[in-house]
Parts: structure tokens; sequence; C-alpha cells
């Protein structure tokens, strides 16, 4: 119900003249993407080094180091980027989408919103709702190009593969749909990040010890849902004759 009337203000408010407000929408863009950039970067580089450090040596004893680079990268786009930029962002944007509105409902500022006649889910949830679907992707592909960047710093400095060779096997094998189905896994969590969040915000109850059991509750969920939603994904994608 929750999705329903999100969609509803995204696309039927505009026509009434009750469409979000751009500013808080960029504002929750800011806080959602452009402040996450450090700490997406830095997992995703990591990552990128322990695969490359982890698989190197089983390839080198098949004579196949070269392939660390496309490994590191099919890995990335598919699976690991989508899947740790949406458990940081989840870790770090959903709680506080949870705690914020949260607050908000055991302080009676929704209810404020209420008597003034402003519809909260529109005013609270469809720019933190848009600001996920939006940014989470753009977040997913930072970190492929840093998860790649980190294998490519292990292959040419520990590995000593050639730099150019290195770049070419990683996209020679590296298909577009490994980087789309990553994009559309991304969007799907952010969906379910920004309705978690907002739900467990929106339905505290109990004062402080309500918002700290709803955040808790809320980043639990979506690690949970986030998992699922993957293993179905890819077995739609990857596995299905569909």
């Amino acid at each position: 119900m929750l999705l329903m009337d999100i969609l509803y203000w995204i696309f039927i408010g505009p026509f009434k003249g009750k469409s979000a407000h751009r500013e808080s929408i960029f504002h929750q863009m800011v806080f959602v993407g452009v402040r996450s950039i450090i700490i997406v970067f830095f997992v995703d580089v990591f990552t990128g080094i322990v695969i490359a450090m982890q698989t190197a040596p089983q390839l080198e004893d098949m004579g196949a180091v070269i392939y660390v680079a496309s490994l590191v990268a099919i890995a990335l786009c598919r699976e690991l980027s989508p899947v740790l930029t949406a458990l940081v962002v989840a870790g770090r944007v959903g709680s506080a989408i949870a705690a914020e509105l949260g607050t908000m409902k055991v302080s009676e500022q929704i209810e404020a919103l209420d008597t003034m006649a402003i519809n909260p889910v529109r005013f609270l949830a469809v720019p933190r709702f848009l600001a996920l679907l939006f940014m989470l992707p753009c977040l997913t592909i930072l970190g492929d190009l840093a998860g790649i960047f980190g294998g490519y710093l292990v292959g040419t400095n520990s590995l000593h593969i050639n730099s150019d060779l290195y770049m070419q096997t990683t996209f020679k094998f590296l298909k577009f749909k490994d980087i789309y189905t990553g994009l559309v896994k991304s969007g799907v969590y952010a969906v379910i990040i920004a309705l978690i969040g907002c739900y467990e915000g929106l339905n505290t109850r109990g004062g402080a010890e309500g918002v700290g059991r709803g955040t808790t509750r809320s980043v639990v969920i979506s690690f949970i849902l986030i998992i699922l939603a993957d293993c179905l994904l890819t077995a739609y994608f990857f596995f299905s004759k569909v």
C-alpha cells in the first residue's frame, strides 16, 4: 500500500499540482549519493583487491593468471558491486530514513503535517524514494569501476600483468548483460531500502525506544530482502529460459 501511494504521488500528483518539492529531492540525492561515494569506493576497491588476490594462485597454477582481470570484472558487475553497494546504503541511508521519520512520528510532527493538509507520503517518502531509485544505480556504476581498479592494482603490481593487456582482457569477456543486470538489481534494491525505511519510520511507536527498534528492524529486514531479491533476480537472469 505504501508503494502504491508513492507511485500515485509520483505519476498522478503532478497533474493535480501536488508534486514533490525539487529541493527536497535534490537534498536527498546529495545525502544518498554524494555522501556515500567515499565508503562505496573503498568497499568495492578492497573487494576487487581481495578477489584478485584470492583467485590468482589457482589461476596461476593453470597458467591462466591473465583471466584474473575478467573474473574480477564479471564478479563485480554481476553480483558483488550491486549487493555490497546496496548493503552499505541500507546500513547508512536506510537506517537514517527510519530514524528521521520515526523521530518525526513520535514527536507528532507527522500529525502536524496532516493538520496542515500536507500528505506525509508525498512530503517525506517520495523524495527519499526517488533519490534512492536514481542514486543507487549511479553508486553501483562507481562500485564497478572501483572494483575493477582494485583488481587492476593487484594484476599490474603483484602479478606483473601488462597494463594494456589487463584492460583488454577485462572488457573482452565482460558483456553488456553483466552490466545492465547489475543496474536492474540495484534499482530493485533501492525500492526495497526506501520502502522499508519509510514504512518503519512512519509506523514507529513507543517514543525513543521505538525509534531504536524501528531503525534496527529496517536495517535487518532490508539486508534479508536484498539477499533474497539477489537470489531471485540471479536465477531469473542467468538460469531461467525466459
